[in-house]
């Protein structure tokens, strides 16, 4: 990265927004101060380092996310945000990881050594004296494999082989091949599953069985790459290898879960919202540094820019909703309820802003299969084109806090990053403080800061809502319909459309 001076910084900001687009007729004075904020010293450093190094990894339930939750309530009213709250919800069930140990014994030989592994989320526990029974492994992630070789794996741990992950469509197929393998798995009889980590050598991440808020009846654990290569290897020379497992898993049924609500009124439209949202959870193995507690002190900064423009006679014309959720991980709580609990005032939501793909840069927003947003967007991002370039995508996907809302025909925008740092952290132990690009946090705080400002004070109208048919449409063109029912949330996207318009 091209290293550059403050002063000169801040010169060539100030060079880049001096142009001019048709939003307010104070643009430019707005693009001016978030500008000199963003490229000067910001609490944004200090309050990553605080929610990763002091509260730390963040599960929805935990102690850690309490502490959170308190904690970023306090920061947006520290910014001066008198309207900050948190919203309770009712979900299902909330999963914990507490007590996970492996070992493995070679039988020929009774040499026993401990294994590191990761419970994954929504897997069932084991008995208090652990599990025991010999492995079987497979040679791909075909589930049919496993249906073909049923007898061999029935009592038995099943070991699902992985390749390294290197792309976000690496990180998606992992995800796509999971309810496939996991079924085949019960149907056969398996006593449980052994996912190899998609990682180089000893790296543990949560790798969830269920996307759906589900337990499943299997337990199930991630487990090192290095020590799976081992026992697949040991199994080619025919040498029995037995695993022991021993998890327990906290589960915590009805819990009563929050999100951190924050709210700058719209002084000409103030019944239309533009939602700025990222995730406050995360896992717990690392820090939940760049999934996701980098954007979450991207959303709170955001705030202090807006409130530094309010503070000098600047007010957005639309109401400006900060939201950071829980429950993401567990299967996207925190803005599935958001959507359930307030239904009646959706019409009121013009556009929802997520961010969730750690600190890379910024190179456009991916736009949910709506093409109509593309216009507004690049306008709104123009004064800061230098920044980018900025590309728009119509692609649509399941996997953070904008799916409920584009179910509800809202328009969503999610950033689209590089990935080079976050891929290898995701939801790792790796996933740490220093692991933050700090000075493109900075400038993605700029570019978003930028765009809710200017979707705020457009004079114009902003895409409406879609109609049930034109989701329906929607889902069926993006290919969205076809992932919704591998991860079985069809179901559940009709029951919520029963009780929408």
């Amino acid at each position: 990265m091209l290293k550059l001076n403050k002063k000169t910084f801040c010169h060539i900001l100030t060079i880049l927004f001096s142009a001019s687009i048709a939003i307010p007729a104070y643009s430019d004075q707005s693009m001016d101060l978030i500008a000199t904020r963003s490229s000067s010293y910001t609490q944004l450093n200090d309050d990553l380092k605080y929610l990763t190094q002091v509260i730390g990894g963040r599960p929805t339930g935990s102690t850690a996310m309490d502490t959170a939750m308190q904690w970023s309530l306090q920061r947006f009213m520290a910014a001066g945000i008198d309207n900050a709250y948190l919203d309770a919800y009712t979900a299902a069930l909330n999963w914990q990881a507490n007590i996970e140990l492996g070992q493995m014994t070679i039988a020929d030989t009774n040499k026993v050594s401990k294994v590191r592994i990761a419970a994954m989320p929504f897997s069932e526990s084991t008995s208090t004296n652990g599990l025991e029974a010999p492995i079987y492994a497979i040679n791909s992630t075909d589930a049919n494999e496993i249906l073909l070789h049923a007898d061999k794996i029935k009592e038995h741990w099943l070991l699902v082989p992985t390749t390294p992950m290197n792309t976000m469509e690496d990180l998606f197929n992992e995800y796509f091949l999971t309810p496939s393998i996991l079924s085949a798995a019960q149907k056969v009889g398996a006593i449980g599953v052994l996912w190899m980590s998609n990682r180089a050598g000893s790296l543990l991440y949560r790798h969830s069985v269920s996307i759906d808020g589900k337990l499943i009846n299997l337990p199930c654990a991630l487990i090192e790459r290095q020590e799976a290569q081992k026992i697949i290897e040991l199994l080619k020379t025919d040498q029995p290898v037995l695993f022991k497992a021993t998890l327990n898993n906290k589960l915590q049924e009805n819990p009563r879960n929050y999100n951190v609500i924050a709210e700058i009124k719209g002084v000409e439209k103030p019944d239309e919202i533009i939602v700025l949202g990222a995730h406050l959870d995360s896992w717990d193995l690392g820090q939940g540094a760049q999934d996701n507690g980098c954007n979450v002190a991207l959303v709170i900064e955001a705030a202090r820019n807006m409130m530094a423009m309010a503070r000098l006679g600047q007010h957005p014309r639309r109401t400006i909703r900060f939201v950071l959720y829980s429950g993401e991980e567990l299967g996207l709580y925190g803005s599935t309820f958001d959507v359930i609990n307030h239904i009646n005032e959706l019409d009121k939501i013009k556009a929802v802003v997520i961010l969730d793909i750690g600190s890379g840069k910024i190179s456009g927003f991916s736009l949910g299969g709506r093409s109509d947003l593309l216009a507004i967007t690049d306008e709104s991002l123009a004064p800061i084109n230098k920044l980018g370039p900025f590309t728009q995508t119509t692609d649509a996907f399941i996997g953070t806090d904008n799916y409920t809302y584009l179910l509800e025909g809202i328009p969503t925008l999610v950033a689209n990053q590089d990935v080079s740092h976050y891929l290898p952290s995701y939801h790792a132990e790796n996933d740490r403080f220093e692991n933050v690009d700090l000075e493109q946090l900075k400038l993605n705080t700029t570019i978003t800061s930028v765009l809710i400002w200017n979707l705020a004070n457009t004079k114009q109208d902003l895409p409406s809502r879609q109609s049930s048919n034109e989701v329906r449409e929607l889902l069926a063109t993006t290919g969205l319909q076809q992932q919704m029912e591998t991860f079985n949330l069809w179901g559940k996207f009709l029951e919520l459309e029963k009780m929408g318009r």
